[in-house]
C-alpha cells in the first residue's frame, strides 16, 4: 500500500470509534474471531489495546499475521488495522 493510499485511510478513520477492546486477557481466540467480523463488514477498524507499549506492538504484529491486515496507523493504545473486503 503506497502512502497516499495510507494518508486517505488515516482521513476515514479518524472519526472511527474503537470497535475491537482488548484488555488484561489479551489477545485471546474470541477476540481475533470478532476482529475478523469486524474487517470482514467494515474493512478499516481501530482496535484499543490495553497494554504496555512493547506489549501492544507485538498483540498488533499477531493481529496482522493472522488476519492478513495491514497496519495503518498506531497512536497510544489505538491501532488502525485495514484489511480489503473483495465481497464488497
Amino acid at each position: 500500500m503506497n502512502p497516499a493510499d495510507k494518508k486517505k485511510l488515516r482521513a476515514q478513520a479518524h472519526t472511527l470509534k474503537p470497535v475491537v477492546m482488548i484488555g488484561q486477557s489479551g489477545l485471546t481466540p474470541a477476540v481475533l474471531a470478532e476482529i475478523e467480523l469486524a474487517l470482514n463488514s467494515h474493512e478499516l477498524i481501530k482496535v484499543k489495546i490495553r497494554a504496555e507499549r512493547e506489549e501492544r506492538k507485538l498483540i498488533t504484529e499477531k493481529i496482522q499475521a493472522d488476519t492478513g491486515a495491514e497496519p495503518i496507523q498506531s497512536i497510544g493504545q489505538i491501532a488502525v488495522i485495514y484489511r480489503l473486503n473483495p465481497d464488497k
